[in-house]
């Protein structure tokens, strides 16, 4: 698959082209929900435009527990519908993207008065493998009290009654969302981050495109568009009131968050998906050289733009780990890093957090402008498609225009060029490995590349081996940066460290080793003052001891 210039280096080029011309739709939000519509849409043969206020993903859609998984909690609210479509969308959404939707197996603990009885676990992962059409090795399996500790000895002996055993699905969702964009400009689409939407064009009373800011120069400037879509996340009600259409149901925001420990602090074999004395339920899952766990949910009311993890949330998570796993004893200093992100959920009078629907609803407001919201990160793709055809039928009934029906379950996306199923991953996997041992590097090593790039990593391997200095970590992350800034929009550090390597939240420790040759090449590749990569410095280091420094006497 041919990756298309997607840089910030070309900026001005892409405002004015944005300026130029007049679009099918814009789409405001660069999560994963406006990736997705972006990709539907142009794949439909509409002309697109996507902006996004930050950096793309950098809202929810790099903030969630990173599962594209069926919602097994949904059966207890006997929400049936969501669990066969989030379930059915697993298995597509690995088929295209088999490279960064990884099978991931999941433990569910059965304990003395838990949340989960024996029979009705039994009988809702049956319900659950129905309504998700799930095949061979991958149908839940029911275990004997024995064989659940022989897959995870850290569990609760004295009151583990078995487990339910059944498969599921991990990803990262921050570079889930540049590859539905990065593909979505193989159909033509134009996408743009620090791009700030803060008004609507009109004509004759209806949305006729948007007026932007660039959050990089400051200027302004305006996109004609026949219909605007509105996927902007935790910040839809705020361009609802810029419509002043912000009536009837609203969203209710609430907080997940989650803590990163060292593998060998929280060493569970597989994931987990355990009891709470709450009531709520918790997932624990390794990943490389860390375990990771969450997450909350409590109503939020505070700046959208800055959402914190508390000592509250941290002492939360840490309490609900070490009842459930009674061999580990987590304290705050073992926070490594952490990660805390809002829900745009729809309100419902009279609801707790938990309780919410995790639906997404359509709002229309009377001068056309199209909200959605609500959802979960594995139906992206559902409800692109639902969106989408709303477009569809209106530009057959207002200009005789009859678009293709959606077809993204077919679009295999940017990094899979020949991945049919994920044993060719782990093929490739260890071809990456091959060419790469003699340098020093390890499996873990490989295995991080091509889960992150998919294909995409033999670009970054060939400018690998033209690079001649220091130290091969450091030649690499270069390699990756050059990647990143050439074929990903990265503007900035936090961009690179944070969302398109996952290096902030995965592997911390690799930022301290990195910081300033990466802002080196970053000074050389963009041509910054002295200044801005000063600003840069201390917006690193800030967010290095935010996420990471849990002590009592913290901020």
């Amino acid at each position: 698959m041919k990756n298309i210039k997607f840089t910030n280096l070309e900026r001005q080029k892409t405002i004015a082209s944005l300026q130029g011309e007049e679009f099918d739709l814009v789409v405001i939000g660069g999560g994963i929900t406006g990736g997705g519509i972006a990709l539907d849409a142009a794949s439909r043969g509409l002309k697109v435009a996507l902006l996004e206020k930050g950096d793309f993903a950098s809202g929810t859609s790099s903030k969630s527990t990173k599962l594209i998984h069926g919602g097994l909690r949904y059966l207890k609210q006997f929400d049936f519908w969501l669990v066969k479509e989030v379930g059915s969308e697993r298995a597509i959404v690995h088929k295209l993207a088999p490279h960064l939707v990884l099978p991931e197996k999941m433990l569910l603990p059965l304990i003395e008065n838990g949340s989960y009885g024996k029979w009705l676990t039994s009988i809702g992962l049956k319900v659950y493998d129905i309504l998700a059409q799930v095949t061979g090795d991958d149908k839940r399996k029911m275990l004997e009290k024995k064989e659940a500790l022989k897959l995870e000895p850290l569990l609760p002996k004295k009151i583990l009654n078995g487990a339910g055993y059944y498969a599921e699905y991990r990803t990262d969702d921050a570079r889930l969302t540049i590859e539905n964009i990065k593909t979505s400009l193989l159909f033509g689409a134009k996408a743009l981050n620090y791009a700030k939407v803060n008004d609507f064009l009109y004509e004759n009373d209806k949305v006729a495109g948007v007026k932007a800011v660039d959050m990089i120069s400051g200027s302004e400037f305006t996109i004609n568009s026949k219909y605007v879509i509105s996927a902007a996340g935790p910040w839809v009600d705020e361009l609802r009131s810029l419509n002043n259409s912000k009536k009837g149901k609203q969203l209710h925001l609430t907080k997940g968050v989650h803590l990163v420990f060292p593998y060998e602090k929280l060493p569970v074999k597989q994931s987990v998906y355990f009891d709470i004395p709450d009531g709520r339920m918790m997932f624990a899952i390794p990943r490389g050289k860390i375990t990771y766990v969450g997450t909350t949910d409590t109503n939020y009311n505070d700046s959208k733009d800055e959402v914190r993890t508390d000592i509250a949330d941290a002492i939360y998570l840490i309490s609900a780990v070490n009842n459930m796993f009674p061999d580990i004893n987590l304290e705050l200093e073992d926070i490594v890093s952490s990660w805390a992100g809002l829900r745009p959920l729809i309100h419902e009078e009279g609801k707790s957090a938990s309780e919410l629907s995790r639906k997404d609803e359509i709002f229309v407001s009377a001068t056309g402008l199209i909200s959605i919201a609500g959802g979960k990160l594995t139906g992206y793709r559902k409800m692109a498609e639902r969106v989408v055809d709303r477009i569809a039928k209106k530009m057959d009934e207002e200009y005789n225009i009859e678009l293709k029906e959606c077809y993204t379950e077919k679009i295999y996306l940017c990094g899979n060029d020949d991945f049919k199923k994920f044993k060719h991953v782990k093929k490739y996997i260890a071809q990456v490995f091959d060419k790469i041992k003699d340098d020093g590097f390890t499996q873990h090593d490989a295995w991080f590349l091509v889960t992150n790039y998919g294909k995409q990593t033999e670009v970054i391997l060939d400018t690998y081996t033209k690079l001649v200095e220091e130290d091969k970590y450091i030649r690499l992350a270069k390699a990756e940066l050059t990647f990143g800034i050439d074929y990903e929009m990265v503007q900035n550090p936090m961009d690179f460290f944070i969302r398109r390597t996952g290096r902030l939240y995965f592997d911390i420790d690799s930022i301290r080793t990195l910081i300033e040759p990466i802002l080196k090449e970053f000074q050389n590749k963009f041509g910054v003052s002295d200044k801005i990569v000063q600003g840069w410095r201390t917006t690193l280091e800030e967010e290095l001891k935010e996420h990471s420094d849990f002590s009592l006497t913290r901020n």
